[in-house]
């Protein structure tokens, strides 16, 4: 019995029915998929939390039912908002197909990080001031260290010395300014922690997954992912609308159905419900998330699929992009859709679209005053906390029988649903005795 239709509770019950056990999923809500929910309006779709995904994560390649998932990259260069202006940030060195190493890395960058100078006055005489990636040199130090993150195996990343990200990062090699300018908006992005107090150890592997594949977005909207997971388990799987009161080992008693018994209970909801049925599991603390998703039938403030980061911390948007130009089925011919992340306490809500129109405005340097906002989504336990020292690894073998799994057994992402699902379902079948060979070997150490 699987305990929980999210993104982990669903592939853990993907894996277990693919090694030949029967599994009921029991969900309270009346739709499966939990925060990676997408909503619908007049032929927009609207992420309710907008997580990005990244190409590289492990667990899309070793989860079977989502090989027919879609993803639509964003530019390989972010842009940066400092100074007043965009500047086109680095690419990951894996972006450019046919280069290796350090020089080829550094010849990225330099390539996407030109920065546009503005025009000088008639007669002036000034040295032109440094983009938010520095100078020259600076950009050789900030190539050579994407480079060398990029060679590191996961496993030394998680053995080094654990600190607060924000701590960590002048000792990772990368030029104070590139810090200031690049990483700490980009990993606020990635991690969803704009005080960066997230483990060093989690924020490296963010950022070795930038480094080695491209931020995606799933085709059709964030519900693809455990819509994908739902369809490929066999049909009367997922029982909907079912509220759970509590489980043991052997059985789980519902407020609709009353006991229902099994071999085992796995537990997939959020860190908070799942600490309620099996109180003495830890509850992390979590971050805030609110997404507001504005259209125009002007035309679209960026012609590219690029992620906009504000590196001037201007406002309380974190990042944004023209979600159309990504992925254009998410809006309508003729409609641009721009979606734009608040992390933390947002403003009052009176005050929240004026706030983040304004902070809009100048970030891309066009008036938003036409724009209509279709959404307003706001999850204040949207991302579990990973403050250090954090343990990517968490148990999710409580008891033979009783197990748990979700992004707060593992780390705080879709990667980390996964991959703790995976753990989950592999202690499950070995429990069981019931794990072929074929499964058994995809289980290897996973980032």
């Amino acid at each position: 019995m699987v305990v929980g239709a999210g993104v982990s509770g669903l592939a853990a019950a993907h894996h277990l029915s693919r090694a030949g056990l029967s599994v009921t999923v029991l969900e309270a809500a009346p739709g499966a998929g939990g925060r990676m929910a997408t909503e619908k309006v007049d032929g927009f779709r609207l992420d309710r939390t907008a997580p990005l995904l990244l190409s590289s994560y492990p667990e899309l390649r070793r989860t079977p039912a989502l090989a027919p998932l879609v993803l639509r990259p964003f530019s390989p260069a972010v842009l940066l908002h400092a100074d007043g202006r965009l500047h086109p940030g680095p690419a990951a060195p894996a972006a450019f197909a046919g280069v290796r190493g350090t020089r080829g890395a550094l010849t990225a960058v330099r390539a996407l990080a030109s920065v546009p100078r503005l025009p000088r006055a008639q007669g002036a005489v000034r040295a032109p001031r440094p983009g938010p990636l520095g100078t020259a040199a600076d950009q050789s130090r900030l190539a050579a260290a994407w480079a060398r993150l990029a060679a590191t195996p996961p496993e030394r990343l998680l053995a080094r010395p654990e600190l607060p990200a924000a701590q960590a990062l002048a000792d990772r090699g990368f030029p104070a300014r590139a810090v200031d300018g690049l990483l700490r908006p980009l990993l606020t992005a990635l991690l969803g922690d704009p005080a960066l107090l997230t483990s060093s150890r989690s924020a490296d592997l963010a950022l070795r997954f930038f480094a080695t594949g491209r931020l995606s977005l799933p085709e059709g909207g964030a519900d693809t992912v455990p819509d994908l997971l739902a369809a490929a388990l066999p049909p009367g799987t997922v029982r909907t609308g079912v509220r759970v009161l509590s489980l043991s080992t052997t059985s789980v008693t519902t407020a609709e159905h009353g006991e229902l018994s099994c071999r085992a209970v796995l537990l997939a909801t959020g860190a908070r419900t799942a600490a309620e049925l099996l109180p003495g599991l830890r509850v992390p603390g979590f971050h805030p998330v609110t997404v507001l998703h504005h259209t125009t039938d002007e035309r679209p403030p960026l012609t590219g699929p690029a992620l906009v980061l504000d590196a001037d911390r201007s406002g309380p948007v974190s990042h944004t992009a023209v979600v159309s130009q990504v992925d254009p089925t998410r809006a309508p011919a003729g409609r641009a859709l721009i979606s734009s992340t608040v992390l933390g306490t947002p403003p009052a809500p009176a005050h929240l679209d004026a706030t983040v129109r304004a902070q809009l405005a100048r970030l891309y340097g066009t008036s938003t005053a036409r724009w209509e906002l279709l959404a307003v989504h706001h999850d204040s336990e949207a991302v579990p906390a990973m403050p250090a020292p954090h343990d990517p690894r968490r148990p999710v073998r409580l008891l033979a029988g009783l197990y748990v799994c979700g992004d707060h057994r593992d780390t705080s992402s879709v990667q980390g649903a996964l991959h703790s699902a995976r753990r989950a379902a592999h202690a499950v079948l070995k429990d069981l005795d019931a794990c072929p060979a074929p499964l058994e070997e995809h289980f290897e150490a996973a980032a």
